[in-house]
């Protein structure tokens, strides 16, 4: 059985940086196969996973919708809908990343979302782990994109607006009842000690598990030289903590 993560919070707040971090984590300590599912409309983890994009699911969609009614009868949309899938997926050594992408024309897409849902619901079966970066908001959650998964994890910066947000998420996805084992919240970013009024306000929004992430030069210097996770070095302050938080929930 797979475990799965999900990664959700408002704009700017460093999702993606810590989908990868996660990852990082899990092979480092060789929780592997690892499935990553971008499904950020603004699709950058591959970025810091350090691997190309050549298509996406959104791409896949469009082509299936504009090709559906030209299929010859003895192909099962079925059949195609796995092969394209794989086609699209990603294989790098310990992980392979599979970029959901948007699908830009006109038209109702419920069909084919609802066939490529299903096999990338299958695909996940050939994974241990199962990490998922989110769009910023909470558009993922009130489509049901994101569902039964057993960490829903919510990331913020230290400002009130940001848990505010992560708040707004946490409660949707109750209201929604979707499956979800643990939710919690990092708080990204802190420089030294988490600041008192901050730490009040995480209690009265009524987050009963958070953790803090420090402010990290690694992350900073990454991003400036345009490398990607695997570049950082062992002893990154970032990287340690999310693997201490990460593996409470792993096998």
């Amino acid at each position: 059985m797979s475990i799965s993560f999900a990664v959700a919070g408002k704009g700017g707040v460093g999702k993606t940086t810590i989908c990868s971090l996660i990852i990082r984590s899990l092979i480092d300590k060789g929780k592997s196969p690892v499935l990553a599912l971008d499904a950020d409309a603004n699709s950058n983890l591959n970025e810091l996973l350090g691997v190309d994009v050549n298509k996406t699911v959104g791409a896949l969609r469009e082509e299936f919708k504009a090709n559906a009614q030209k299929l010859d009868a003895g192909v099962h949309k079925d059949e195609l809908v796995e092969m394209k899938v794989n086609e699209s997926l990603i294989e790098s050594k310990n992980f392979d990343l599979l970029v959901m992408g948007r699908g830009e024309g006109p038209g109702c897409y419920c069909y084919a979302n609802t066939l490529f849902r299903k096999y990338i619901d299958m695909l996940q079966n050939n994974y241990d782990y199962i990490i998922m970066d989110n769009e910023a908001g909470m558009e993922h959650i009130s489509r049901r994109t994101t569902q039964n998964i057993d960490c829903l994890v919510i990331v913020s910066d230290s400002s009130p607006r940001g848990i505010e947000a992560a708040a707004r998420i946490r409660d949707l996805a109750k209201e929604l009842k979707l499956k979800i084992g643990e939710i919690f919240l990092i708080v990204n970013r802190i420089k030294g000690e988490i600041d008192k009024r901050t730490a009040d306000i995480i209690k009265l929004k009524g987050f009963e598990k958070y953790y803090e992430l420090p402010e990290d030069n690694n992350i900073y210097e990454m991003d400036l030289s345009g490398n990607n996770v695997f570049d950082l070095p062992e002893g990154s302050l970032s990287l340690k903590k999310i693997s201490s938080i990460i593996l409470q929930f792993t096998v």
